[in-house]
């Protein structure tokens, strides 16, 4: 089956269970034979009424949907409002907010809201994936801040912020009485790929743990001169430009980095307004995962990408909203 290649199309097209549900098979099966998720069992019979699969194989959850082992699981919201909302989040290059996606699919902001989270989960860069660079080829690394300046603040907000003892959660992110979120960056010269993530300070010993973790040894990587890259030309190629003179020094620049800065400040202030620092990982995927695409993907491509990473990723009401504190880093 073709992916639409509009929003009007994948509307039309997903209003229909039957085509959803062929389309979930293939997107969750190659083979296109449907799998039992909790034994891998192939034997399984689709209960047409129910519009549930029953496992031949004897286990305590014997019949499942298509939902079961994706990040739409204990979903009660059907695949007709799930995945033209994945479509909308995968194709709009603003993002889409809470408020928008209540309108457009006739559910609650708190259920929209849960949704997008969910959605977001499922275009995170998951451990497995390759590293960046290699040898001969470029990596650029830079770091940024996220979150308001106290000067444009209330009066009264920086007094409750001097004066408040934050929880566990936000200091886990921000300290006792920060306002802004450290966030780290790496972009591929060659792919175009860009990974992203948020860091619990700019200290040189979390820099570099996560330049070691996601790029090949022997790359050449592009910084600014902060003291944090310093001691990494044992293992890379380390070029910098001194940002206090010029932003390029021959064809040594971090430009690339800041571009996304910009395109994600402005799409965090302008569509999603106020971000949570426990969040903002998610934001980030969701951002990294339009950049990564734009140049290789058309919309019905990107949406079927992001389709195909729906499979053994879980976000939890309960971690969602912090009842099960996990931090990010």
């Amino acid at each position: 089956m073709e992916a639409p290649k509009t929003l009007l199309e994948a509307v039309q097209y997903f209003s229909d269970a039957e085509n959803c549900r062929q389309f979930m098979i293939e997107v969750r099966w190659a083979d296109g034979i449907v799998r039992c998720p909790h034994c891998g069992s192939d034997k399984v019979t689709y209960l047409e009424n129910a519009k549930l699969y029953k496992c031949s194989t004897k286990h305590p959850k014997q019949k499942f949907s298509l939902k079961v082992g994706t990040v739409f699981e204990d979903s009660p919201i059907g695949l007709e409002k799930w995945i033209p909302a994945a479509w909308m989040l995968s194709n709009m290059r603003n993002g889409v907010s809470s408020y928008e996606l209540s309108r457009s699919l006739g559910v609650t902001q708190k259920t929209a809201w849960f949704m997008l989270h969910r959605i977001r989960k499922a275009m995170e860069v998951t451990g497995d994936a390759p590293k960046l660079g290699g040898k001969n080829q470029t990596v650029q690394v830079d770091e940024t801040f996220i979150g308001g300046e106290p000067k444009n603040f209330h009066p009264e907000r920086r007094e409750r912020m001097r004066r408040e003892v934050r929880s566990e959660r936000v200091q886990m992110y921000n300290g006792t009485y920060g306002h802004k979120i450290a966030v780290m960056g790496m972009l591929d010269n060659d792919s175009r790929e860009i990974r992203a993530k948020v860091v619990p300070n700019v200290r040189r010993e979390v820099l570099q743990k996560e330049i070691l973790a996601t790029i090949e040894w022997g790359s050449t990587l592009h910084t600014d001169e902060a003291r944090s890259y310093k001691s990494l030309k044992d293992k890379y190629v380390h070029e910098t430009v001194n940002h206090a003179m010029t932003y390029v020094r021959g064809n040594v620049h971090t430009n690339s980095l800041e571009n996304f800065w910009s395109l994600l400040k402005r799409n965090l202030k302008g569509t999603y307004v106020a971000v949570e620092p426990f969040h903002l990982d998610r934001y980030l995927a969701e951002q990294c995962f339009r950049f990564n695409t734009n140049r290789t993907h058309k919309d019905g491509d990107r949406f079927r990408k992001l389709m195909t990473q729906i499979v053994g990723k879980r976000l939890t009401l309960s971690e969602l909203t912090g009842k099960e504190l996990k931090a990010a880093f």
